[in-house]
């Protein structure tokens, strides 16, 4: 059977594909000396999120006010994940406590990076995308920051950290 990538959006078998091939690539990248994996495991994430809303955008303005809603739709739509979120004004973090990581669902005593390096990548872009265009100065944009913890690592749960700007960037 032939799947869009409109179709896909709708399936959830995409992801346990998914999450099965991440680690056998991350495994082979790291055996064959490929540098900067994180980097390229975020770039994926980017590029998952530059298709993405071509198809589904969870809102057309992503502000401090609505950060905490856009982030849960956007993990619960595509991610199938229940998550927390807390907001760290003073440092400009969002931290995302997840329990069901989508990427991350077991343990690997062989890898050292997190499958969630690549939904940084991702949250991270589909709300610079939606925001890019907007001339209003309460637009928010996220660069990923770092995985704290991570199933993949044996942690009971995934957290993730985004920083995050108001403003318009240029």
């Amino acid at each position: 059977m032939n799947y869009s990538r409109k179709d896909l959006i709708q399936t959830d078998a995409t992801m346990n594909q998914m999450r099965n091939s991440i680690y056998i690539l991350a495994n082979f990248m790291e055996k064959n000396g490929v540098p900067n994996l994180k980097d390229k495991l975020r770039k994926m994430g980017q590029n998952i999120a530059k298709t993405y809303v071509r198809y589904w955008k969870p809102t057309n303005q992503v502000t401090i006010s609505n950060i905490k809603d856009v982030i849960t739709t956007i993990y619960q739509k595509v991610l199938n994940s229940t998550i927390s979120i807390e907001i760290n004004d003073v440092e400009n973090l969002i931290r995302v406590q997840d329990y069901r990581c989508a990427l991350c669902k077991y343990h690997y005593d062989y890898i050292e990076i997190a499958g969630c390096e690549i939904i940084l990548g991702m949250v991270s872009e589909i709300i610079s995308l939606i925001n890019k265009e907007s001339k209003d100065p309460s637009s928010l944009f996220l660069e990923p920051y770092e995985i704290k913890e991570s199933r993949a690592f044996g942690n009971k749960m995934c957290i993730q950290l985004y920083k995050y700007k108001s403003g318009r960037i240029s």
